[in-house]
């Protein structure tokens, strides 16, 4: 199962491998990947969205539901 989450604050290419990081840490989650361009990022995996969203706030970006 996948889930896209709408990251803003995304500058470069650190920041991609910031926000990248912080959701791999979160149970569950298999893949992720980020992508300042678009402002998303997607996750592989069952975590839920709430605990994605919160791994990404943690990480110092906002973060939503896509």
């Amino acid at each position: 199962m996948g889930t896209t989450l709408r990251v803003t604050g995304m500058t470069c290419d650190g920041c991609e491998d910031i926000v990248e990081t912080a959701l791999e840490m979160a149970d569950g989650v298999e893949n992720a990947s980020a992508d300042r361009e678009a402002n998303e990022a997607t996750v592989e995996g069952d975590a839920g969205t709430e605990t994605l969203l919160e791994k990404v706030r943690l990480a110092g970006y906002d973060a939503e539901p896509a």
